[in-house]
């Protein structure tokens, strides 16, 4: 005899080897041997054979008739056989599987009630249950569509509409991503890549911006209307008389600091570092405040610039030569002879910038050799001249604190684009860190941001601080020792138009100047979430912005037709490209020494991971110098961007192998 029943949902049918009581051993056609206990019988029956039992009852339900099934079942509940009895009039076992097997597959017309019992649906919710039976057959009918269209390389309406969405963040039960997935897997590509070859996506440049601006400004890169006008503002404020200049970049547009010098006689000057004060009348929580905290800071890449304040506002702050505007000043007066600072002090005031001085006109006038020979044929010779003994004098006792020498031959890079969008043509530029206008800006900076931060803590002001203690860079509300720059204090203070926490580092200062209560306390939570949220999106600025110069090196190696090019191995297979912001893992590259240069081909470039396909040709017989902290981002921290010219490299890479793009770019500091 053999047996029909249900195991684990679903239906049975074997040979009865030994029956004990109420439970059966059977013999599966697989010659599995199965205990069945007499609770998930359904019958016994003698022929046909378990196998083709099976497959006959299952035909048999095949052909069943579910709506007239539920028309012929009783109103109240009821067992298979009462169906099977009413279907067939004289049932066979076959039959009465067939019945079971129809019943249990079609859930929309019949309620499961236990072991082989049903009851039919109610007529309104059966109607609207095979309405949206027939939804579903249609979207899926419909996705078997979008995937055919798209493995033939048509690009079906309602993928176009939502490209983004499905790549960023799909919503995995909708028929697009399931029609994508699917054709993407039939074709073997990825989803994006995919998007690509259709012309969803119109290009791997589209792709980086696009999807950055997506997710990171999801309601536009463009400013809120409605936003209020500055107002006139800082009149009231005492007018520095000081010759005041600026040192940046000519296609920088938010100058936020300046310079000034004056011979106090007996052996003494004082130095002047002048901020932009956007804090004085910005006010926390006012609807531009609470603009440039949900941007966080300025984004720059090659090409392209988001502004953390709208240009109006950066206007009303910006250092414009021959514009007297609010600044946070600091002042010390330096011995003549050590250049060591004898006192420093810190004023709120208006200053008017004499002159706004351009790097890129000035850097092959002013060069290292002329400042020693004490050459005054250009502007500023004077004040120039000590701001750079000054700043010698700064970078050798940072050095002596932090227990090594700065990197000699550092090379910032600048990729300057001719055109717009992804068609541009690209120029790369390499700076040597470290020539004169560039450092005593730098040093300038760090200075500030180094004393602000010392006088905060003194005025038991609460600030925001970075820090670097066993290599470990943070930033907290704790001020604390930064072992990388070489500095006892550091807060991030002298670019209050690019970042907000130098914004709100300025308030709090501001605000002790002033003899009010500081905008946040110590113990604000509100403090600590800005600091949480600023790391973190200050970050992903960053990494958008070392990817931007990816693409574009990228590109430019295109452009150029290089079919060679020549690295430095950094450590293991971490190889950087000479000539390039870029840095790559080759793998299988043989064990060699820091330092070591390498030839590589050029086999192909792959523009979505931003990666080159290479070969290695020659170990070369030549070495160069590998910074001690290079290709160790856990280690790196991130600079602002280069647009301020000098200032922003300045304050705050002021160590570290540099990465960084066009003017508007973005240093890497290892500390």
């Amino acid at each position: 005899m053999n047996l029909f029943f249900e195991e684990d949902g679903a239906f049975k049918a074997g040979v009865i080897l030994k029956q004990d009581g109420n439970s059966y051993q059977v013999e599966l056609p697989t010659g599995k041997r199965v205990k069945v206990k007499g609770g998930h019988v359904f019958f016994e029956f003698s022929s046909p054979a378990p196998a083709e039992f099976l497959a006959q009852a299952g035909a048999g339900a095949a052909e069943i008739d579910p709506a007239f099934l539920w028309e012929v079942a009783p109103e109240e509940e009821f067992a298979y056989g009462d169906v099977a009895d009413e279907y067939f009039s004289n049932p066979t076992p076959v039959d009465r599987a067939a019945a079971l097997i129809a019943l249990h597959g079609n859930p929309v017309y019949f309620y499961r009630k236990g072991r082989g019992r049903y009851r039919r649906a109610p007529e309104d919710i059966l109607k609207r249950a095979l309405q949206a039976v027939e939804r579903r057959k249609a979207l899926e009918e419909r996705r078997r569509q979008m995937t055919a269209e798209m493995v033939a390389g048509k690009l079906p309406a309602e993928i176009a509409a939502k490209t983004y969405e499905l790549l960023l963040h799909p919503d995995k039960n909708s028929i697009e991503w399931k029609a994508l997935n699917d054709a993407a897997a039939e074709a073997r590509r990825s989803p994006l890549r995919l998007m690509l070859d259709l012309g969803a996506v119109r290009s791997p440049w589209y792709w980086h911006v696009e999807s950055f601006y997506i997710e990171n400004f999801p309601r536009g890169r463009g400013f809120p209307a409605g936003l209020p006008e500055p107002a006139d503002i800082g009149g009231d404020l005492p007018l520095a008389d000081v010759r005041a200049f600026s040192i940046d970049d000519s296609s920088t547009t938010e100058i936020d600091d300046a310079t000034s010098v004056e011979h106090l006689g007996d052996g003494r000057t004082r130095i002047g570092i002048h901020i932009a004060a956007p804090a004085f009348f910005i006010d926390r929580d006012s609807p531009v405040d609470k603009v440039a905290r949900s941007r966080m800071s300025t984004v720059y890449a090659p090409g392209l610039k988001t502004t953390m304040l709208p240009q109006n506002w950066i206007h009303a702050a910006s250092l414009d030569e021959g514009r007297a505007v609010p600044c946070l000043s600091l002042y010390a007066v330096v011995d003549d002879e050590t250049f060591g600072v004898l006192s420093t002090e810190t004023r709120l005031e208006r200053v008017a910038v004499t002159e706004n001085l351009r790097i890129d006109a000035l850097q092959d006038v002013i060069t290292e050799q002329r400042l020693l020979a004490a050459e005054n044929d250009f502007p500023w010779a004077d004040e120039i001249g000590y701001l750079w003994r000054f700043a010698k004098a700064r970078r050798a006792l940072r050095e002596q604190r932090r227990g090594r020498p700065e990197m000699k031959r550092r090379v910032d890079w600048y990729i300057e684009l001719d055109g717009e969008g992804e068609n541009a043509a690209i120029t790369i530029k390499g700076r040597i860190r470290g020539e004169p206008l560039d450092l005593l800006v730098e040093e300038a900076m760090v200075f500030a941001n180094e004393t602000w931060g010392l006088w905060m803590e003194e005025h038991k002001v609460a600030g925001i601080y970075r820090s670097q203690r066993m290599g470990r860079v943070r930033m907290s509300t704790i001020p604390g020792p930064h072992d990388g720059l070489g500095v006892l204090r550091y807060a991030w203070s002298t670019s209050p138009l690019r970042r907000y926490v130098d914004l709100v580092n300025q308030r709090q200062m501001i605000a002790a100047l002033e003899g009010r209560a500081p905008a946040f306390q110590g113990n604000d939570a509100d403090l600590f979430t800005i600091v949480s949220q600023f790391e973190t999106v200050y970050e992903t600025y960053n990494e958008f912005q070392r990817r931007m110069e990816r693409y574009w090196s990228l590109r430019w190696i295109e452009q150029e037709g290089l079919r060679e090019i020549t690295a430095v191995v950094v450590k293991a297979e971490l190889v950087r490209i000479d000539g390039l912001p870029f840095m790559q893992r080759i793998p299988g590259l043989p064990e060699l020494e820091r330092g070591q240069k390498i030839r590589l081909a050029i086999l192909g470039v792959d523009y979505i991971e931003l990666l080159i396909d290479t070969r290695l040709l020659e170990v070369l017989d030549e070495t160069d110098e590998v910074d001690e902290g290079e290709g160790e981002p856990e280690t790196a921290e991130v600079a602002a961007p280069q647009d301020a010219g000098t200032e922003q490299a300045a304050g705050d890479a002021a160590s570290g192998p540099a990465c960084g793009g066009a003017p508007d770019a973005v240093r890497q500091e290892t500390v």
